[in-house]
C-alpha cells in the first residue's frame, strides 16, 4: 500500500488490533498442541488493552526510531470514546501498539511483525515470573 505511513493512526490501529490478535493466535500455535480452551484464554490475556499498554514502555527499547515515531503518533490519536473497564492511558498505549502493528502490517514487514510478537511474548513471560 502506498504511503502508509499518512494514515490516520486511528485506522491504522482499526487493521492493527486485528492483525495483532492474529499474530499472537498464531505464535500460540506455533509453541504446540493445547487446547483450544487454553489457547484462547492466553490470547485473551495477552490482546487486552490493560496488558498492552503495560508492554509497549519495555518494547520501546527495541524499535527503531522510525517505529518509535509511530508508536508515537498513535499514542497520541483521540479516539471517539474510550471503554469504562481500560483507564485513559491504557488505551492510548495499546492504541499505540496496534497503530504500530497495522504500519507494519500495511508495509508488509511481515518479518518484523514476527520479531516483535516474539518479543512480547518474551517481555511478557518475563512479567509473569515477577508478579
Amino acid at each position: 500500500m502506498d504511503n502508509v505511513a499518512g494514515l490516520s493512526p486511528l485506522v491504522l490501529a482499526y487493521i492493527g488490533d486485528a492483525v495483532y490478535e492474529l499474530m499472537i493466535r498464531t505464535h500460540l500455535l506455533r509453541r504446540g498442541p493445547a487446547r483450544p480452551v487454553q489457547l484462547h484464554q492466553s490470547a485473551v490475556a495477552l490482546v487486552r488493552a490493560t496488558t498492552q499498554a503495560r508492554l509497549v514502555p519495555a518494547l520501546e527499547a527495541y524499535l527503531t526510531d522510525a517505529e518509535k515515531d509511530i508508536l508515537r503518533r498513535g499514542r497520541n490519536a483521540r479516539p471517539g470514546h474510550i471503554p469504562r473497564n481500560v483507564l485513559p492511558g491504557e488505551y492510548h498505549s495499546s492504541t499505540a501498539l496496534e497503530t504500530l502493528f497495522g504500519y507494519l502490517y500495511l508495509k508488509g514487514d511481515w518479518h518484523r511483525l514476527e520479531e516483535l510478537t516474539g518479543i512480547i511474548f518474551h517481555l511478557a513471560e518475563s512479567r509473569e515470573g515477577e508478579e
